[in-house]
């Protein structure tokens, strides 16, 4: 599900090669349907299970991008010779990273590409979001986000962030107490990386987020198309990568790579 920066935040589905405009349907009803087919998302080919949200077992387990250092970068193995594909490797996890603060279900540390910003605290339902350093890699990225993750989250609740359980936060000043914190931690990484040190971004404003949401639900439900293939239902709003209906949520990520037919 593909997002743009507005307020509220614009939403399209893709629907075979067409991309179905989502803001437009609110209030009406939406039915989806898995036709039983999966495709992987990486080499297109058919597959009977998805894995990773939407890869085949094949490349689930060649390809660097499903590796573990992706969801844990601080594990980062390129410099040991052991990197799954070291060409990918030298062209997505080193270039500029950013470790970010956001409000989704409350404070949480995070890290993106540079170029993935807003689109990363969009995906993650975030109301708040304010970028804290800069540096050249992945790696050091993910370094310095579990050296802030000792004093804050590190995770969304997602059910607590489709309820939108959240009240606003001095980002600034939170950013400005971790550094703190963790000042001596900041330091040694710093040393560490003394030819490409971290880019403290003081100067950094949050931007808040709003969301095309006509009513929050109260309790969730999540739907699931491995179980049930049709999801039909009044659309009620859609943040981070959920559909909310009247009866429900999906998380349309989580079915990357399946074949849908959507009906509005």
């Amino acid at each position: 599900m593909s997002s743009a920066l507005a307020s509220p935040v614009q939403y399209h589905l893709p629907v075979g090669a067409q991309q179905l405009p989502l803001n437009p349907l609110l209030g009406k009803t939406l039915t989806l349907r898995h036709t039983g087919l999966i495709f992987c998302v990486h080499c297109g080919n058919k597959t009977n299970k998805s894995f990773n949200q939407g890869y085949c077992y094949p490349c689930f387990i060649k390809l660097a991008q499903c590796d573990m250092c992706i969801m844990k970068p601080e594990t980062c193995h390129y410099a040991a010779g052991t990197c799954r594909e070291p060409s990918w490797g030298e062209e997505f996890c080193f270039q500029p990273h950013i470790v970010y603060l956001a409000n989704s279900s409350g404070i949480k540390v995070g890290i993106t590409r540079r170029s993935q910003i807003p689109t990363r605290w969009i995906d993650q339902g975030a109301v708040q979001a304010i970028p804290v350093f800069e540096v050249a890699s992945r790696h050091l990225s993910g370094l310095i986000e579990v050296a802030l993750a000792q004093h804050v989250s590190d995770k969304t609740s997602w059910q607590q962030m489709l309820k939108n359980n959240t009240v606003e936060l001095d980002l600034p000043a939170i950013r400005d107490e971790l550094r703190g914190k963790c000042q001596s931690k900041l330091a040694a990484i710093a040393e560490r990386f003394a030819e490409q040190p971290p880019t403290l971004l003081s100067d950094a404003e949050a931007l808040n987020l709003n969301y095309p949401v006509l009513e929050y639900p109260t309790k969730v439900k999540s739907f699931n198309l491995d179980k049930d293939p049709t999801v039909t239902g009044t659309l009620l709003g859609i943040k981070g990568q959920y559909l909310i209906f009247d009866n429900g949520v999906i998380n349309i990520r989580k079915y990357a790579g399946y074949e849908i037919e959507a009906v509005a």
